[in-house]
């Protein structure tokens, strides 16, 4: 079911969708942590500070972007809500984990996410690799509770998060520009922003599609909408990182320079990787037109979103 608003309602309509959407992520990942505490078969339980460790990176705010994407996707194709709450739990557990290892002083050893405390600030940097294991974990137990519908979908999310996506894309991003093996330059940029963000992003609108029981080309157009949706993102997080600051971004800003990463703004200049941004955020909107979503839907107002974002 196609959500077509009034040209007027555009800002309003799709925050006010993207706060309700917020909202029931939320509830779905309090769900899906209880679930996990409460279960002791066989006598096993999760030690109350690692439950306090994974509730404090879970629940700790958060756009829930990718969320939003299973349940924007599934709903547009056909499909509802509920069937979008496991692998959007699923998928913001695993970026989560990620978050959580990326702060670690091994590799960004950032002290700010989400506008508090990286998790290994409070709780030592031993346990934050632990909650992190522990959630990535948790992500592939809510898929498999939906039986052999889920094993798609771990194949899916499991070739995003990996080797081939997201843990890749950040080795590549651990290379400065003067060491060997950097990926350099523009287009190697662009295959870390592949890699470690836009994998997810496809994986998200992919998934989605999915779980509407979509047909194979709509399933391959929304995955091209979230690979194009998610290196547009990715090109105004470099800009933001030059031009914001930490009470709106809610992290730390100026960290790609400190840690001599490449980044678009480094390769094209601030108007170079503003330009970025808009030919992808053009290139998601093809494939909506492919998939034959009206302008004015929800999906395109949701590119003009984060497009013009701030943090």
């Amino acid at each position: 079911m196609s959500a077509t608003l009034p040209p007027m309602a555009t800002a309003p309509a799709i925050d006010v969708w993207l706060l309700e959407t917020r909202r029931w992520s939320d509830a779905a990942l309090e769900a899906s942590l209880t679930r996990c505490f409460a279960n002791r078969e066989e006598g096993l339980f999760v030690p109350a500070r690692l439950e306090e460790a994974m509730r404090y990176a879970i629940l700790g705010g958060g756009k829930r972007l990718r969320p939003a994407l299973v349940r924007l996707f599934a709903e547009e194709l056909g499909g509802t809500a509920d069937a979008a709450t496991a692998p959007a739990v699923a998928l913001e557990l695993v970026h989560t984990y990620s978050l959580v290892h990326d702060d670690l002083p091994a590799m960004d050893d950032d002290d700010l996410r989400r506008g508090r405390p990286t998790c290994h600030v409070v709780y030592g940097e031993a346990l934050g690799i632990l909650v992190g294991d522990a959630l990535q974990t948790l992500a592939f137990e809510e898929l498999a509770r939906l039986g052999p519908r889920g094993a798609e979908l771990v194949l899916v999310l499991a070739r995003a998060a990996g080797a081939r996506g997201m843990v890749g894309g950040q080795v590549l991003d651990l290379l400065p520009a003067s060491r060997p093996g950097s990926p350099g330059g523009p287009e190697g940029i662009r295959a870390v922003h592949r890699a470690k963000t836009a994998a997810l992003f496809a994986a998200a609108a992919e998934m989605g599609a999915l779980v509407a029981a979509a047909g194979a080309g709509a399933v391959a157009g929304a995955r091209r909408f979230g690979l194009a949706l998610g290196l547009g993102f990715q090109a105004v997080d470099d800009v933001l990182d030059v031009t914001g600051d930490a009470a709106t971004l809610g992290k730390t800003p100026g960290k790609d320079a400190a840690l001599e990463r490449d980044t678009l703004v480094a390769a094209l200049g601030l108007d170079g990787a503003r330009r970025e941004a808009a030919e992808r955020a053009q290139e998601a909107r093809a494939a909506l037109s492919e998939l034959g979503l009206a302008e004015g839907s929800l999906p395109f107002l949701l590119v003009e979103h984060l497009l013009q974002r701030r943090s």
